[in-house]
């Protein structure tokens, strides 16, 4: 292996994902797997969880389960508890739950689950793994936290292109996605010190594949908004996540990444 390709070279480190089986937490799993290290592939469904378990170790890499509802802070330590004294190098906050509409069809109680999803669980889970991560950078010299943020922490949605109010990128999400860009900026000058660099990717838009195939219009219409002509493709999440885990990014600490093709550029 050359010495460009050793700085993204995760072999014998270990990654948490949360949000794992999703359209982006997959391909940044695959990512990681690709990359030489052991990806714990989390979810509240165990099926789903053994299903791209599965898939990864068959195409020969290395990745085990880990079920549990990072919503849940009982079910973050009992999850911890068990880890024992294994190293955790890499942990992505990538998990997220809501529905969507305007302000004024939203309720108050979608601002709390929100928030509760993007920033509670970030804090619980970065405090449950800090001794995993604390061992990662007496072993090997760094630990990553990365935080899944979205370019709608930066800038707000254009309520036009949707079909209707109730259809609407929602306040909540937006909120919440900002806050937890400004967690990242506190937990990295917190962390920082003792190698554990705390960074966010802000993805544009990345509509799922299921999106994509039933409403193309939607989709022409996202197209139209970004500079580079396009919607944003999963695997285009593989490099920016494979950038912030690896040693490539070892100075890198409380930035925010963001990937959406130039959208918040206009």
């Amino acid at each position: 292996m050359n010495s460009g390709t050793q700085l993204f070279n995760l072999a014998g480190r270990t990654a948490l994902i949360t949000g794992a089986t999703g359209y982006l937490g997959s391909a940044m799993a695959l990512a990681l797997a690709q990359a030489g290290a052991h990806v714990l592939i989390n979810s509240r469904s165990s099926e789903r969880c053994g299903e791209l378990v599965k898939s990864l170790n068959e195409l020969g890499y290395s990745a085990e389960p880990a079920v549990f509802d990072v919503g849940n802070p009982d079910a973050i330590a009992a999850y911890f508890l068990q880890f024992g004294e294994r190293p955790l190098h890499i942990l992505i906050n990538n998990a997220y739950a809501g529905g969507a509409g305007s302000i004024e069809v939203s309720q108050a109680a979608a601002y709390t689950q929100s928030y509760d999803v993007s920033v509670v669980s970030a804090h619980n889970l970065l405090v449950a793994a800090l001794h995993a991560l604390r061992k990662a950078t007496a072993a090997d010299g760094d630990a990553s936290v990365i935080n899944l943020a979205s370019m709608y922490a930066l800038v707000s949605p254009d309520q036009r292109i949707y079909a209707s109010r109730h259809a609407v990128n929602p306040p909540f999400y937006g909120a919440a996605k900002a806050a937890l860009l400004q967690w990242t900026r506190y937990a990295a000058c917190e962390f920082g010190p003792q190698g554990i660099r705390v960074n966010a990717i802000s993805p544009g838009p990345f509509p799922s594949k299921g999106v994509q195939e039933t409403n193309p219009a939607f989709i022409a219409t996202l197209a139209a908004k970004v500079p580079m002509g396009r919607i944003g493709q999963a695997p285009e999440m593989q490099g920016p996540a494979l950038f912030l885990a690896a040693p490539a990014s070892s100075f890198v600490n409380g930035a925010n990444l963001v990937v959406d093709g130039g959208w918040t550029c206009w």
